[in-house]
């Protein structure tokens, strides 16, 4: 039988200091999320006077009442999941293939390309031009407005091509080629399979960007039938507090509450769906972690 090792007294003070400052980063990391969340269920001046630290404080749900009775809220629920489902499957095609060709050594031009690709995270063309080419285009105040233009993001892409560069060897390739592989039957047969951590997390960061996508349907979008939910909430909050300059005496208090309320309910309802993914996806960052820890 192996005797188990005994732990030093040092070993137990770091361990112990370790798990405090762990603690304390994860209990600053998360307070402010639960307090957004029991805020939200709160009477704004029991919030205002500071009486709101652990649970909710004379218990409502006025502002998720006043909110979810808008029927804008639904329509924009239902774009803004159009455009991250279908932004992120575009995303996902447009960047995994041009990271996979730009990590082939064989490919002609491949630091050229890579330096153009690179050129655009530092300099571009600005709001104007690029609003005339989306309006020249046809893409001005439609649904492709929101998932074609901006798809191309160059931080992924380098991200995927390192991966791919250091974690497929060329042996694999070479010995995919004597077999009769060829390239596309490698991509999806040898490469994609053996990518899902890094696609896991590259769609993860496109789903985000485009859940939250809010200026560029402010500039691109009119219609509200194609107004994201971020831009729905917003236009709800701006008449919510012009009633309240609008109005006097009780009327003008009443509609300063539900602001109030409302401003916490609105981080709720518009981020709890998107952060229910991060679940789904964690077991791949931690895969992304190791990636090229271990060799040989």
């Amino acid at each position: 039988m192996h005797k188990s090792q005994k732990v030093s007294k040092v070993d137990v003070v770091f361990n112990i200091i370790l798990y405090g400052i762990c603690g304390l980063i994860l209990l600053l990391i998360a307070y402010p999320l639960y307090f957004i969340i029991i805020a939200s269920f709160s009477n704004p001046s029991e919030v205002s006077n500071g009486n709101v630290w652990l649970w909710p404080s004379q218990f409502t749900l006025d502002g998720y009442k006043e909110l979810l009775r808008h029927g804008s809220i639904w329509l924009g629920y239902w774009n803004t999941i159009l455009y991250t489902i279908v932004g992120t499957s575009i995303g996902l095609i447009v960047n995994i293939s041009a990271a996979y060709s730009l990590s082939r050594r064989d490919l002609v031009g491949r630091k050229i390309i890579t330096f153009y690709f690179i050129f655009t995270m530092f300099f571009n063309g600005g709001l104007i031009p690029t609003y005339f080419t989306i309006r020249d285009f046809h893409l001005y105040d439609t649904f492709w407005v929101m998932v074609l233009p901006f798809s191309v993001m160059v931080y992924n892409m380098i991200v995927a091509r390192t991966f791919f560069d250091s974690s497929l060897p060329k042996d694999l390739l070479d010995a995919a080629q004597i077999d009769g592989c060829g390239n596309l039957r490698f991509f999806f047969s040898i490469a994609l399979p053996l990518s899902k951590a890094v696609i896991a997390v590259i769609a993860l960061y496109i789903a985000v960007a485009q859940w939250n996508s809010y200026f560029n349907a402010l500039v691109y979008v009119r219609s509200e039938n194609l107004k994201p939910l971020q831009l729905v909430v917003r236009n709800i909050l701006i008449t919510n507090q012009s009633l309240v300059g609008a109005g006097d005496g009780m009327a003008a208090q009443e509609a300063m509450r539900l602001a109030n309320l409302m401003k916490y309910a609105v981080i709720i309802i518009t981020t709890v769906p998107i952060m229910c993914m991060y679940p789904f996806v964690q077991k791949y960052f931690s895969q992304g972690v190791m990636i090229g820890a271990i060799k040989g």
